[in-house]
């Protein structure tokens, strides 16, 4: 209510007793009211903008001064000794000053540029709004369609509603099709391709379907070598009587394309167009205009024509791998378009010059291909300051080498390393230095601009066109102080390629991860949730004289805890092999800790194999109604279990087969992820997304590796948990990393502007992780039927976010809506207050 009166107060602020506030804009086509927000978009007056209903923008311009200047001025003299006395404490220059400063004049010039005028509603925009609207419904075949509009001010005071009235009248028909093609070679492409045609008899007059039609035309054309056709070349005349009432209104249209027309210096010229074909393909690997062709040598190959200074740097098969236009083919539009994706693709030149010249005396074409090679070598440093959990300063540094065309085929090495230090205070960190934490690592990546596979000639199945890629790399890292101080060891051997602008494929046939956990006895000491539920069962065992080893007293007290790792170790053993007398709960609950800590410090071998298939439709950055979909599929271990059939491996004490002392995972992995866009306004849009993932371990393996399970909570998932903190099922957070291998995850997201280059967004993120078909036995946690369904999570908020253009800064706020940890009774709203909500900050958007 005080929000109503301020808004009603307010608003008029600035709208003078003769003026009326534009506050709606109402269309009626026909007494039916029009909704398109396209039709919309043609009216020259809008109502001010909103935030959810309320006119922000307009009542920030409100709030400005209208004349700052005469106001300081009327301050200052206000009283007779004013100025004097401010001269006297400051200078009267600073006095100056302070009538230009932002309390006084800034904040007003401020307030005006983020802020909005009142739209006042001017008759004259109004009428040329209805020109507009016109001749849009005339374009659809309305040609006898009047506008009108009347101001409705019953609503409010000093407010008016613009409502504009439309009478289109019955629609005009195509009666029939007719053509005027001066070129035989175009007309009798237009022939045979004439049922794709846009334009039909018996449709209604709509010029979208004219213009569609000339573009179906120009890429039909332009790909049945006519390489030289021009757009322009294509007219309508409509044949029949606009000013005509009725019913049965129709009107034939003729379809005209002309000559080319060709304008020089001193006339303008035309010709009939003419299929071309290619009669000769010349490639320039290093040519500047400066130089003639005398000073190039040259390689004929296949029917190519290669040009070089000096040596020539890469084979001819790479070279002409890449270009798609053919000798004595025809002219194709697509095949231009490929041949500069797929020359960019090599990363070896820059953007290429493709020229074409014409015989004048002959349907005949002499491709000539400009490419500008890139420096072979270039060096690369990144250097980044981070801020974490683990730590409260990191620096990173990151040089690298890239070696382009390595082997004269367009391959393409580079080389990274990583060195990064940083401070952290945890205690159980014994060096006492500043920077106390060290990673280091290095990558070494080879690409080739093709499918490689030994003995298959692979371009067959996977055409150049595809922008087939093989990727082969290798890297590792060591981290000292952080954790349990892994080690890792990853390679890849894998393929990329893209049928389509929408379209990408990716297959690794070997993804191999060697993770070593240098440090597990600091299990406990990193894992503080894990051991805080240990020590808490060791509680109750205090008092046991075989145990009192594994206790140590707390800064003097009497409290007693388990001293980590002898204790922790100890009790743990002591508990499982009966050497106490514990309960069954105890038993079960100290079981399940140590087969977490097993499953989180024991060394893990990945030996992977992965398809992943992305689709989406989105045209262009601007393009907000769109769809994407990804499907990932992945099997780990199966190589390696065929090979065990042959060549016998070492097995462990229970019975999990070994590759270099380590038991390799074995499972399958499959995800499904879409997202979708609607816009729901020029400025406002509407983005879903859901996923479904799940690993399923089996063979080998028991449970699924850390690093290939999945989390919940975080900047991009549910918004009201922090990362790893929600689930598994209906748990509490009962480890510092929760994790699963089952996950299901809904987001939905309205985003809308607010002032500027800042965006607004209301938000609700659905979803948890369950372990499913694992060796984890805990009820709640598990993925048993679909009434585990019930504990999906839902967390409700709203966001800010700054448009750098680039990239978009984000700041979330989640609260828990409903918490399936919760009793059933509470899990509704039950941390639904500021005190308990979760701050996310991201880059760009989450979805």
């Amino acid at each position: 209510m005080l929000v109503i009166a301020i808004t009603s107060c307010n608003a008029i602020k600035r709208v003078g007793d003769d003026e009326l506030l534009l506050t709606k804009n109402l269309i009626y086509a026909d007494s039916i009211k029009v909704t398109n927000e396209d039709i919309h978009s043609l009216i020259f007056q809008k109502p001010n903008s909103t935030l959810l209903g309320y006119p922000l923008r307009l009542n920030l311009y409100n709030l400005a001064k209208k004349n700052p200047d005469s106001s300081f001025q009327a301050w200052l003299y206000k009283k007779d000794k004013r100025e004097q006395r401010l001269i006297n404490i400051l200078s009267k220059k600073q006095v100056e000053r302070l009538g230009e400063s932002f309390l006084v004049k800034g904040a007003s010039v401020w307030l005006k540029n983020i802020g909005e005028p009142p739209t006042i509603i001017d008759t004259t925009r109004a009428r040329r709004s209805l020109q507009r609207l016109n001749a849009y419904y005339k374009s659809k075949g309305y040609f006898n369609n009047s506008t009108t509009y009347e101001v409705d001010t019953s609503a409010r005071k000093q407010r008016g509603i613009m409502n504009y009235k439309l009478d289109l009248g019955a629609p005009y028909l195509i009666d029939s099709v007719s053509t005027n093609i001066s070129s035989a070679a175009l007309d009798s492409i237009n022939k045979v391709n004439k049922s794709n045609s846009f334009i039909k008899s018996g449709q209604r007059i709509d010029l979208d379907n004219f213009n569609s039609e000339r573009e179906r035309l120009t890429n039909l054309f332009r790909n049945t070598g006519i390489h030289n056709f021009q757009e322009s070349s294509i007219s309508y005349d409509l044949i029949g009587d606009t000013t005509k009432l009725g019913n049965n209104q129709k009107l034939d249209i003729l379809l005209n394309i002309e000559d080319l027309k060709t304008r020089t210096d001193n006339a303008l010229t035309t010709s009939e167009y003419k299929v071309h074909t290619f009669k000769k393909i010349n490639i320039y690997t290093n040519y500047t205009f400066n130089n003639g062709l005398d000073s190039l040598k040259k390689v004929d190959y296949r029917d190519f024509t290669i040009y070089y200074q000096g040596k020539l740097r890469y084979k001819p098969k790479t070279l002409t791998d890449a270009v798609f236009l053919k000798k004595d083919s025809i002219y194709r539009e697509i095949n231009r378009i490929r041949t500069y994706r797929q020359i960019t693709n090599l990363n070896t030149f820059k953007y290429p010059n493709i020229e074409f010249v014409a015989d004048s005396t002959a349907s005949e074409l002499t491709a000539n291909i400009y490419l500008s090679p890139r420096p072979k070598y270039s060096l690369g440093t990144d250097f980044d300051v981070t801020h974490s959990n683990i730590q409260f300063l990191g620096i990173g540094f990151s040089p690298s080498l890239q070696a382009r065309n390595l082997f004269k085929g367009a391959e393409n090495l580079s080389i990274s390393g990583r060195i990064s230090i940083g401070a952290s205070s945890d205690p159980d960190i014994a060096d006492n230095r500043f920077f106390n934490i060290l990673e280091t690592g290095g990558d070494i990546n080879l690409n080739l601009p093709r499918i490689w596979f030994p003995f298959v000639k692979t371009s067959r199945i996977i055409p150049n066109y595809m922008l087939p890629k093989t990727k082969l790399s290798i890297g590792t890292s060591f981290q000292q102080n952080i954790g349990l101080d892994k080690q890792t060891l990853n390679t890849v051997f894998g393929y990329n390629w893209s049928p389509s602008d929408f379209k990408k494929n990716t297959a690794e046939l070997l993804n191999v991860q060697f993770v070593r956990n240098v440090n597990p006895d600091r299990f406990f000491a990193v894992y503080e949730s894990t051991y805080e539920s240990l020590d808490e069962i060791a509680d109750n065992y205090e008092t046991e004289p075989a145990l009192a080893d594994y206790f140590e007293t707390i800064d003097n007290s009497t409290d007693l805890q388990l001293i980590i790792p002898e204790g922790t170790t100890g009790f743990t053993n002591a508990i499982l092999n009966g050497e106490v007398s514990s309960s069954e709960t105890d038993y079960e609950d100290v079981s399940s800790i140590e087969e977490r800590r097993i499953r989180l410090t024991e060394n893990n071998l990945i030996f992977a194999s992965n398809y992943t298939f992305t689709k989406n439709n989105k045209s262009s950055t601007a393009d907000n109604d769109f769809y994407q979909f990804r499907l990932k599929l992945e099997s780990s271990g199966n190589l390696l279990s065929g090979i065990s059939k042959i060549i016998p491996f070492y097995t462990s004490q229970d019975d999990k087969l070994l590759v270099f002392n380590v038991p390799f995972s074995q499972y399958i992995k499959t995800e499904f992820d879409y997202i979708k866009h609607w816009s729901t306004s020029r400025t406002n849009v509407l983005a879903f997304r859901g996923f479904f993932g799940i690993a399923i371990p089996y063979g080998n393996s028991d449970n699924i590796p850390f690093v290939r399970s999945y989390f919940a909570g975080g900047s991009n998932d549910n918004r009201a948990w922090l990362p790893y903190s929600l689930g598994p099922g209906r748990t509490d957070n009962i480890n510092d990393f929760n994790e699963a291998n089952l996950k299901i995850a809904f987001n939905l997201e309205y985003r809308f502007p607010i002032v500027g280059d800042i965006k607004g967004a209301l938000f609700a993120d659905a979803g948890n992780i369950w372990n499913a078909l694992d060796n984890v036995t805990d009820e709640k946690a598990t993925f048993e039927n679909f009434g585990s369904l019930a504990d999906i999570a839902l967390g409700t908020g709203l966001g800010i976010r700054y448009d750098f253009t680039y990239f978009v800064f984000r700041l979330d706020m989640g609260l828990k809506t409903y918490n399936p940890a919760e009793e059933s009774s509470k899990r509704w709203f039950r941390d639904y207050n500021l005190s308990n909500a979760v701050f996310n900050i991201g880059i760009n958007y989450p979805f």
